[in-house]
């Protein structure tokens, strides 16, 4: 099952080519990480001649050449709301985003410093810890129309504007 005698791929042919499951490189799957019974999600970032699969899973763990048996395309339009739209999206420095720190589970809030020749990108986090070398499927764009641009528009004072406001928080004005 495993041999590439089964397939009908040519040496010329582009490897990011989809197959029969319409799995191809960049495509959202779930797979069976060590062929265990539990499907973990993921990205392809690689579609080898043989037909298996280099795997990157969104929680850091990486897999060579995975069978097709233990890999199944995820549907682009979820319920989740799983955000596609933005995740093919270019980077910049200076682009609000939200990351999983050290590629846990949660988001955090913050802002692109530098985007590396690897594709991976430094991020400033609003909380004043940094980190180097995120992967982009561990990123998203921040919200538009939300943050402080959305704070700005029809509340509180604007730009150049005579107002009060409380010393340090006292309650004298």
């Amino acid at each position: 099952e495993r041999g590439g005698g089964s397939r009908s791929r040519s040496r010329g042919r582009d490897e990011s080519d989809t197959d029969g499951d319409g799995i191809s490189e960049g495509s959202k799957v779930e797979a069976r990480y060590r062929g265990k019974s539990r499907y973990y999600p993921g990205k392809v970032v690689r579609v080898r001649s043989n037909g298996t699969y280099d795997i990157h899973y969104d929680d850091g763990e990486k897999e060579l050449g995975v069978d097709p048996s233990f890999v199944r395309a995820l549907k682009t339009s979820s319920p989740r709301g799983r955000r596609t739209d933005t995740e093919d999206e270019e980077l910049e420095e200076g682009t609000k985003v939200e990351a999983r720190y050290r590629g846990k589970t949660k988001y955090y809030p913050g802002k692109i410093s530098r985007v590396r020749s690897n594709g991976t990108y430094d991020i400033h986090y609003d909380d004043g810890e940094k980190e180097f070398g995120v992967r982009r499927d561990l990123i998203k764009v921040a919200e538009r129309g939300g943050g402080s641009r959305s704070r700005s528009r029809g509340r509180g004072p604007k730009v150049g504007q005579k107002c009060t406001a409380q010393f340090k928080g006292k309650g004298k004005f």
